[in-house]
């Protein structure tokens, strides 16, 4: 199996930048289906592995996360870039209303895809909640989490 490209994320126009977002948050979004399709009622869980189960959903929802939070740090990266780099035109030019105005167009995309990383901690809790805190708990214990600062 060959390897993973590294994909990002569009961040040249954070519209766009959103669409490819929520699709890769999809996973997140149909987790209970998958829940229902995978994890066996109680008459039924000595046909399937419950905890095989759990473990496979617990590892793509990691590679997605991973895909996401690289992707929108690579954008948040790349859009300040662009910020640092209209604030030096700001100053070498302080008239021009151009530079002006994309310079708060790029500091308003700055800070939309800030705001995106905490709602990916919104999407990930929840999606914790409900697969292993709820559906999985009997079955599958996530390793502990880094702390990340």
């Amino acid at each position: 199996m060959a390897a993973p490209t590294e994909r990002y994320l569009p961040c040249d126009d954070f519209l766009k930048f959103q669409d490819a977002l929520k699709r890769l948050r999809l996973i997140d979004d149909r987790i209970v289906h998958a829940l229902n399709s995978v994890i066996p009622t109680q008459s039924f869980k000595d046909k399937v592995n419950a905890t095989t189960e759990c473990k496979r959903l617990y590892d793509e929802m990691q590679v997605s996360y991973d895909q996401r939070d690289k992707s929108i740090r690579h954008c948040i990266e790349i859009v300040n870039d662009d910020v640092k780099k209209l604030r030096q035109s700001k100053l070498d030019a302080p008239d021009d209303v151009d530079i002006l105005r994309a310079l708060r167009k790029e500091q308003t995309k700055l800070r939309l895809m800030q705001q995106e990383m905490s709602i990916e901690e919104v999407v990930r809790d929840r999606t914790h909640k409900v697969v292993f805190y709820e559906r999985c708990r009997d079955s599958y214990t996530p390793p502990v989490a880094p702390i990340v600062l």
